[in-house]
Parts: C-alpha cells; structure tokens; sequence
C-alpha cells in the first residue's frame, strides 16, 4: 500500500524529552530552560529546517521556536517555561529548498561559475512563496523584482543571501512537503521550590522547652528562628493526628505500651478523629494555621506527613469496614513492610469494590489541609498504594493547586520508585542513603541525572530519617554526618535531614538494625535547642552557600572529575546564567586524612588550559591559585572533609 505523505522526505526521531513516549509528562521548573531534542534527517544533500511547536494549556495558538542544528543530525531549541501548568509540545521538519539553493548559489559563486540559472531558481522560489503568503507578499515580490534587475552577480547574490530574506522565507513552507512527528508530548512545569528546597524534619511533640512536657504547635513557633537560622526552608513533621490506643506501641517499638507512652504518631486515629483531625495536645487548627502563618514569614513552608493507613480504632473501620481486607477471624491483617512489621497500622484495602468512594475520601484528606494552608506533603510508604490512585489523586490536586509539592517517601525496588515519579510525584527520595564510595555514588548520579530519569524522578537526599540509621552513620561518627550532609546538599539540590539526631550525633543502633535505639517515633525526647555543635555549625555554613550559589539550586548540571585516589570525590557544577562555578572535593574516609590530584573540566568552566584561575573555598574562607586541568587537594576529616570551591578567571 502506497502511503498518502510519499511527498514528505524528512524523518525525525529520538524526541526529548519524553517519558514512557508521551504517557507521562516531563517534569521541569518554572524559569528552567528545556532543551526540546530530535534526530532530523532527510534523503540525499538537500538542506533541512525543523521547528518546535508549543502550546501551554492555558493558550489555543500555538508558538514555533526554529530548531538549531548541533551536531550528526542533533537539532536542538530552547523553551523557556514561563508559568506553572503543562505545556504540549511537538516538531515538524521539512526540506529547506530555499536554504538549498542559498548554499548551492554561494558555492558556485565563490567558484567564479556562471550563476544566471541560480538567480532565476530564486526568483522562481520567491515568486512561489508570494503566492502563498498574503503578509509577506510585497516585500517577497520586491526582492524577487530586485534580483532580477541587478546586473552585478555580487550585489545579486549579497541580495539573495540576506537574512532578512531568509527569516521570511523560513516561514514558508509546502504543508504537504512537512513532516510532523505524530505524538504530541507533554511537559509539567511546577514552582521552583520542586527543584530546590532543604528540609527539617522534627516531632512537634518533642518540641517543648522542658522535660517531662509534651510539645505543641506553639513550642515549634519558638523554634522557628532556628530552623530558619540554619538554612532550612521546609519544617516537616510527622503525622500531627489522633493516636491509635488500640495496639500502641511502647518504647523500642515494643508491643506493649506503658500508660505514658504516646504511641507512633504513624498510627493513625482513634475516638477523637482520623486524618482531619489534631492531636488535641498538640493544639488546636487555629494554632496549626498560626504556626503555618509565622513559618511562612521567615520563609519556611510547613510540610505534613500523609500515612494512607489507620490504627485499628480509626473512625473509618467502623464506618467503612468494606475499605479494609477482613480475615475468617474477623481480623484485619496489620501492615507490613518486610522486614518491619507494624502491628498498630491496618492498611487500605485498595481492591475493594468501592475504591471509588475510598479514592474520593482519600484525596478529600489532601483537600482539607490544602484549605488550611498547606502545600508540601511527604507522603508515607507510597508504593504500597495503587499506583492508579496517586495519578488520578495527584493529578487532581494539581490541576487546582499546582503549586502543591508531593515527595515520594519510598525505598523499594528501582521500577517502582520510578513508576512513583511518573504518577506525579514532584520528589522522591532515594538511593542516596546507602550509596558511599565513589563508584557508588559517580553511577548512581549519573544514572539520575543522564539518562531519561532526569524528566520524571526528581530524588531529594536524606543522610537519615527516623527509620533509617545507616551504617555510614553509626561507624563514622560525627565525621561521617558531617561528610554526608555535605555530599546531599551539594550532590542534590533537594536534601533534607531528620534533624535533631543528627546534629547533634546521636548514632547509638537498635541492636544489629539500622534503626535508631530509644527511637523518638515511639518515645517524647526533650532537646537542647541551643547547644553548639559542629555538625550543625557546618550544616548552617552548607546551607548557607547552597542559597547563595545558583550551581547548587538544580540537580541536573553535574559533571564528575578525574582523581588520583577513590577516597576523594570531585564534581563540577555550573550555572551559566549567573556563571556562578563551583568545585567540589570531598574525602569519603572519614577516619584518615587523604589527598589526590583532580583533573578539573576547564572546558564547562570557560577556562583555557594556560589561563591561571582562583579558587575560593566558601567553607573555610582559603583562596588559592590554579592553573591547568591537574591540581591536588588534601582533606583531613577532622577539620573540614570538603572544599566547596567556587572559581573565577583572573583578569
């Protein structure tokens, strides 16, 4: 069968960026830079031209932006994302016959052939596109009638080859010689705060100023200048509802309860609520929304914790029992996550015939605290959720709040992280906790940043959580949180911390599991706010630089740099807009003092190999003098193990 497009001749392939071919949209920030991508090709030496179509869904024109050749058939052009929404995208190529016979002019000109033929070529290809092009038709007609009167082949072909020729002659083309790729893709834009946010994470409960006191909403308002002092701009607390008393917890986890224990705040619901409700000791709404409002003013958001599931004296087991999988004792099998057991947490039952009503309740709970001035969740153990639920619930939430932030709370198998980032999740954490020496750590970047991962998993850093102490931690002592935290929020421009464990070093394990022992998940910790220490006098330093430097607001721009020695980690991170350019060396032995020669990659700093450069590290105030790719660093971990480096020419 003789297919109906035979007239057009271009092909186009390898579309960028799309996720699963356009079933996903791509993930960016507003104000970021997209580099729309194709492979465009035709038969044969004629000339090609491509162009980029865009639409934001707000819009009903479309917007062409023309197509760079790169390089091997590569074109290349540039979005702009100038709001928040989805933008559609899709590219079109054709055969530039006018660009053809501009080239195939020049060359028989410069040659000394005759051209008198050519000329008339372009008249013709002129004339051609005036008949087709009511707007420019006078101004093509000129130029067409002023070639043909020119008797001086140079003034002739200075005329024919004018780029104000060649911009009209860009946007003429024969519909039926243009090749469109046939899927339209989609990007989702989303505010800044997706792509750059730094993260505390404390129990409210635990925040009061003395022992003995349960916390409340209003004893984080007194710890507010803190937070805000140390760099962070996201205050996130576990879950802030009723506490199950029906199979509480104890201490350690243990599962018989004291009467003064206070249960895991993941266990949610009891006689006095569910998900819509306040622990009533830690205040009331008007006090929550108080705390948001004095967050807000020192430019921190409040994130909530959202954990899908209910202790078993939630209201919603005797009001939807059908939500929940009963068993022939008339139990409901509590929730796992091998090998963790939670024998305080009944989970959905996601299969139930009325998953509907299930759904809309679920996304009801993300309603009610959207409307009390929330916009950043963490959402807790997502993938064990249906994936279907959190791309109909997520996308929902958006299309009214897109300014709405979901972090993916998920460490599993890759596939499904993954899947999470494509259902919408605007963060997910990640591999990065257990990921130490700088093989592990050079692959697991790149893989992130590299390859299409980069328009759909967005991974936020965490050197530790409440339920992760990991082994880098708990061996390396201060050192090692020192050296972690400074690898998170320089590796990632999303990281955050469970925050007032590891600043002040606590490291002691459960036994042989990489949990805190005395975890504050099931016990009320009373903390010394104002003791010093060095690893938060550090962390405030890191965050500091990470605001003040441009190359460590995005993940995307890391490029790896040779080094002599596996215990020192070198990378690069640029940001052309405010040529902001940034080394980091970081020794990963946080016992011994290491050194090594780092080839740096002067080319993506703008730097000659002969020109001599400045290096200042932002940590320690030191400034030195390189020159050439090839300089060594030295990092006792005792003292600092990390230059942050930033670089800049001498004139």
């Amino acid at each position: 069968m003789i297919q109906s497009s035979g007239q057009k001749r271009v092909i186009i392939t390898n579309v960028s960026p799309r996720v699963e071919e356009g079933r996903f949209p791509a993930k960016v920030v507003v104000n970021e830079d997209v580099t729309l991508s194709a492979d465009i090709f035709s038969d044969g030496h004629d000339e090609i031209a491509a162009s980029a179509y865009i639409k934001h869904a707000d819009d009903t024109a479309w917007s062409e932006i023309p197509m760079t050749f790169v390089i091997n058939d590569h074109w290349e052009a540039i979005l702009k994302t100038g709001k928040l929404g989805f933008y559609d995208f899709k590219i079109e190529g054709w055969v530039d016959h006018y660009t053809t016979w501009k080239k195939g002019l020049k060359k028989k000109f410069d040659a000394g052939q005759d051209i008198a033929v050519e000329l008339l070529i372009g008249i013709e290809l002129l004339e051609e596109a005036a008949a087709h092009n009511v707007d420019d038709k006078a101004s093509l007609l000129s130029w067409a009638s002023q070639i043909k009167r020119l008797t001086d082949p140079k003034e002739a072909v200075a005329l024919a080859l004018s780029p104000d020729i060649a911009g009209v002659m860009y946007k003429h083309r024969h519909p039926e010689l243009v090749t469109q790729f046939p899927v339209t893709y989609r990007i989702e834009v989303e505010r800044l705060k997706a792509a750059f946010s730094t993260w505390y994470e404390l129990f409210p409960r635990s925040a009061a100023d003395g022992p003995g006191k349960h916390g409340t909403f209003k004893d984080v308002v007194r710890l507010l200048p803190r937070v805000a002092k140390m760099g962070f701009d996201v205050l996130y607390f576990p879950p802030i509802h009723p506490i199950g008393e029906k199979n509480r917890k104890g201490k350690n986890n243990s599962l018989t309860a004291g009467p003064d224990d206070p249960g895991s705040p993941w266990a949610i619901g009891n006689r006095l609520g569910g998900h819509k409700a306040i622990h009533p000791q830690l205040g009331t709404l008007k006090d929550f929304k108080s705390l948001i409002k004095e967050a807000e003013k020192l430019g921190v958001e409040i994130a909530m914790d959202i954990a899908y599931q209910c202790a078993p004296d939630h209201p919603y087991v005797k009001e939807h029992p059908q939500w929940f999988k009963w068993r022939p004792d008339g139990t409901v099998q509590y929730a796992e996550n091998p090998p963790k057991k939670y024998e305080d947490i009944l989970p959905f039952n996601f299969e139930t015939e009325d998953w509907e009503n299930l759904w809309q309740e679920l996304k009801s709970v993300i309603d009610y605290w959207v409307d009390a001035g929330i916009r950043v969740f963490r959402i807790d153990n997502p993938h064990t959720k249906a994936f279907g639920f959190w791309q109909w619930m997520i996308g929902e939430v958006r299309t009214k709040n897109p300014e709405v932030i979901f972090l993916a709370e998920a460490f599993t198998r890759p596939r499904i992280m993954e899947r999470l980032g494509k259902a919408g999740f605007n963060q997910s954490y990640s591999y990065f906790t257990w990921r130490n020496t700088k093989q592990e750590l050079e692959e697991y970047l790149t893989e992130l940043t590299k390859t299409e991962m980069r328009y759909f998993y967005r991974p936020n850093f965490w050197p530790n959580t409440p339920d992760i102490l990991p082994p880098a931690l708990t061996q390396g002592g201060d050192n090692a949180h020192i050296t972690r935290v400074i690898l998170a929020a320089t590796l990632s421009s999303n990281y955050g911390l469970y925050g007032p464990v590891y600043e002040f070093g606590i490291n002691a394990p459960h036994g042989a599991k990489e949990e805190y022992i005395d975890n504050e998940k099931y016990e009320i910790k009373n903390w010394d706010w104002n003791r010093y220490t060095r690893i938060g006098d550090i962390i405030t330093r890191v965050n500091r630089i990470r605001k003040q430097n441009p190359a460590l607001q995005t993940t995307w721009n890391i490029e790896f740099a040779t080094t002599s020695n596996e215990q020192i980690i070198c990378y690069v991170k640029t940001d052309k807009a405010t040529h902001n350019n940034l080394v980091i060396a970081v020794n990963l032995d946080v016992f011994n003092t290491q050194g090594a020669h780092v080839k740096i990659p002067l080319p993506k700093l703008g730097i000659g190999y002969d020109e001599p450069y400045q290096v200042t590290d932002l940590l320690s105030g030191s400034t030195y003098q390189w020159t050439g790719d090839y300089n060594y660093v030295e990092l006792n971990p005792y003292q600092m193990p990390a230059h942050i480096f930033k670089v800049e020419k001498i004139y």
